[in-house]
């Protein structure tokens, strides 16, 4: 990585077109000068959640996606990484590039062994294609039922992948929003793997913390030991807006407190989709305090929890 690659320095800004795509016109560029957050991370600590796009010149974005981003490259996540304190990486594939995995697993071979991955594969995918992946770093497959983003899947398609991934020892990504959850409850229960919710199942933070709405997704992971969530993206959920994202803050806590064993926090760096404002990452690190009140807390949501479901083999 170049020396002056860092946050707000040369080469940093996201570029608008590039390798014959032009990004969306309401399409928000990752944060220029992010700031030093104040929050001092634990050796090992782990971004569970973040992406890279392209660059669009090597590994073109899939004629099926829903947007055209700015390239967001492997150089530029190490850059933030370093800068913000951590140390390790779970990269998730991005729906952008649909089942064509070949800029996560560029990413994961180039990382050293510091980052992970979590694919996207179709029904075709076979057993050889899933050892590769396997090989690379891959640790889980990511399944979303997020309308806007991608064209639904049929069920038995996905539990068939489910079934074969588990094999592997990998665990199953969901992205959900939290009004359609009543109708994917039992098929979530059913996943024969330990399943990770994306962002808390994007509750609506305007509805009480103790409501049936998000009572039904505590429930889950009640009843569902294997079930572990993502209490990221504040940026995404609030209603107040940044820098401090209060009132999404009651919501990430009561999992914290509740199933601190199974609870995993990742910034969504270059944080696609997003409307209104693009956040600054360092005060997204500083957001983790709010949530995770103990040592104790912070230590298991940014080492050990991403270290077990990830790193141990």
């Amino acid at each position: 990585m170049s020396a002056t690659l860092t946050p707000g320095g040369p080469g940093w800004a996201a570029s608008g077109a590039s390798g014959g795509f032009t990004t969306d016109r309401d399409w928000l560029p990752y944060h220029p000068r992010p700031s030093k957050p104040s929050y001092l991370p634990p050796p090992g600590a782990v971004d569970a959640h973040c992406h890279v796009f392209g660059p669009g010149a090597q590994f073109p974005y899939a004629p099926e996606r829903k947007y055209t981003p700015c390239d967001a490259s492997k150089e530029h996540l190490w850059a933030l990484r370093d800068f913000l304190g951590l140390e390790r990486n779970v990269i998730v594939q991005a729906t952008c590039h649909g089942t064509d995995n070949r800029a996560l697993v560029d990413a994961l071979q180039a990382s050293g062994g510091r980052a992970r991955g979590v694919a996207s594969v179709g029904r075709g995918v076979t057993d050889s294609e899933l050892r590769a992946l396997d090989a690379a770093g891959v640790r889980g497959v990511r399944f979303n039922f997020v309308r806007r983003l991608v064209d639904t899947t049929p069920r038995e398609v996905l539990e068939a992948i489910a079934k074969r991934v588990a094999q592997l020892g990998w665990h199953v990504v969901i992205y959900f929003e939290a009004a359609e959850l009543p109708q994917l409850y039992e098929f979530f229960a059913s996943l024969p793997a330990t399943v990770v919710v994306d962002h808390m199942g994007r509750p609506d933070v305007t509805k009480p913390v103790d409501g049936p709405e998000f009572e039904l997704f505590v429930r889950l992971m009640r009843e569902r030991p294997n079930v572990w969530s993502k209490v990221s993206c504040p940026e995404r959920l609030s209603k107040a807006g940044p820098p401090r994202y209060e009132d999404v803050v009651p919501f990430a806590r009561r999992l914290v407190e509740t199933f601190p064993d199974r609870v995993l926090w990742g910034t969504d760096w270059p944080h696609p989709n997003l409307k209104g404002h693009m956040p600054d990452d360092g005060k997204l690190l500083d957001y983790v305090p709010q949530i995770a009140p103990t040592p104790a807390q912070r230590q298991k949501l940014m080492v050990e929890n991403p270290s077990r479901l990830y790193f141990n083999r």
